[in-house]
């Protein structure tokens, strides 16, 4: 037992003296430091707390990282120390090109394709920093960290579950038409600080269990960013959380699967490093489909202001009102137009009724006194109007505009806006019968 308290201690200051986990919460505060930006820019109200939310997916990274550790351990996942850089190498390559490539099963299926490229020309890069890097590669066991990939993508499951409607930020976005819909960005990053279990070699001892994928004693430190990134137009922020969590663990239990067949026959790394790309891209592209066969589910009906969010501690918060559903009336006065919610409140200042329909569209009746400092519109986010002039990217920012703090937003031509305002004003015109 001192022996492995003493492993475990000196695994965590090699991990403190690492760039690479730094790195992963540089990002972290970058990203969310970013997204308080976007929000300004659109909504004009600080709806997140960058600093907060930051710290909410550190801390809960570090509650993922013991329980995947253990289970890391306990299966003798292995990874050479020099193999810590080139993952991080990779990693950082990508992100490059598209900052959802950040997560670990897109490094190890491109290192794994790499690893069975190279066993063609076992003679070469043998000296030089060339010679390192594929020694580095030679040593990784694939299979094994594969296995991880999946138990990253079951952690990932349950923390877009646990979270879920928190994940996501409010957007207008520019729909079909050029008319402007509300929706939501669920983006989500966690630091995860692993430890893994050295390879078994010379002068290695024996574990005090049987490992099902090898290793010896001493441990290696494997900070790993894991997270996903969707938008929806369709769906409340819950559900699809909810559908992003299910997803996300089918596909760890298909990548737990293939791993598992690849460690009992080494012919499958290949077909398994393949499907570890497949899946995540295939979850991406899958996400995006769907949402083109959805309808816009944040739109003002003819009658009523569809809300798209509520402030935290907000008048409406107390009061019970949620995303998605439809302020029918304030004060006695039907909503029907942009402007309605500020004539209706200001009928009485000092106290507001309201008729909201809830979600199962049924009415529900609110009222309560307004104070000093109480925000204008009672701290709900309405859904934009047609031909908002300004809207979001539904593509999620690169690393250059994580780190510039670049929010995305567009500004519409005048052409745009007065063809959505058009649009807008002309009456439904019903099929003649017959």
């Amino acid at each position: 037992m001192a022996d492995w308290l003493t492993t475990w201690g000196t695994a965590s200051l090699k991990l403190l003296i690492q760039p690479y986990y730094y790195i992963a919460l540089l990002f972290v505060m970058l990203y969310y430091r970013r997204q308080l930006a976007q929000e300004r820019d659109l909504i004009h109200v600080k709806l997140h707390s960058w600093g907060k939310e930051a710290w909410l997916r550190i801390w809960s990274g570090l509650a993922a990282a013991l329980p995947l550790s253990l289970a890391a351990v306990g299966l003798g996942i292995t990874l050479p120390p020099a193999a810590v850089g080139l993952i991080w190498a990779v990693s950082l390559l990508l992100m490059l090109f598209r900052v959802r490539y950040l997560c670990f099963a897109y490094a190890i299926g491109i290192l794994g394709i790499a690893k069975f490229v190279l066993s063609f020309f076992p003679d070469t890069l043998q000296s030089g920093w060339a010679g390192t890097v594929a020694g580095a590669l030679r040593a990784m066991d694939i299979p094994a960290l594969l296995v991880l990939a999946g138990l990253l993508h079951l952690s990932e499951a349950l923390l877009a579950r646990w979270q879920g409607a928190a994940l996501a930020t409010p957007l207008f976005l520019a729909g079909k038409r050029g008319k402007v819909v509300g929706g939501y960005r669920l983006e989500a990053f966690w630091p995860v600080p692993l430890f893994l279990l050295l390879p078994a070699g010379p002068g290695a001892g024996e574990l005090p269990w049987q490992p099902l994928l090898g290793g010896g004693l001493g441990l290696v430190a494997l900070p790993v960013l894991i997270g996903f990134s969707d938008v929806t137009q369709g769906l409340l922020p819950a559900r699809k959380a909810t559908r992003i969590s299910g997803r996300l663990a089918l596909a760890g239990l298909a990548l737990l699967g293939g791993a598992a067949l690849a460690a009992w026959w080494s012919p499958l790394t290949l077909p398994a490093a393949l499907l570890a790309l497949l899946l995540r891209e295939g979850l991406f592209h899958y996400g995006a489909l769907e949402e083109r066969g959805l309808s816009p589910a944040f739109v003002h009906p003819p009658a009523g202001r569809k809300v798209l969010a509520v402030l935290p501690g907000s008048p409406a918060e107390e009061l019970g009102i949620r995303p998605g559903e439809v302020l029918l009336k304030v004060n006695g006065m039907l909503l029907t137009g942009p402007a309605a919610l500020h004539e209706a409140l200001r009928m009485n200042p000092a106290f507001c009724k309201l008729e909201v329909q809830n979600l199962a569209g049924e009415s529900k009746y609110l009222q309560r006194a307004i104070y000093d400092g109480d925000h204008h519109q009672l701290g709900m986010i309405l859904a934009p109007q047609s031909d908002e002039p300004i809207t979001a990217g539904a593509k999620p920012p690169g690393i250059f505009g994580i780190i510039g703090r670049k929010t995305g937003t567009l500004r519409r031509r005048p052409a745009e806006v007065s063809l959505a305002r058009g649009q807008a004003d002309e009456p439904v015109r019903k099929p003649a019968k017959g």
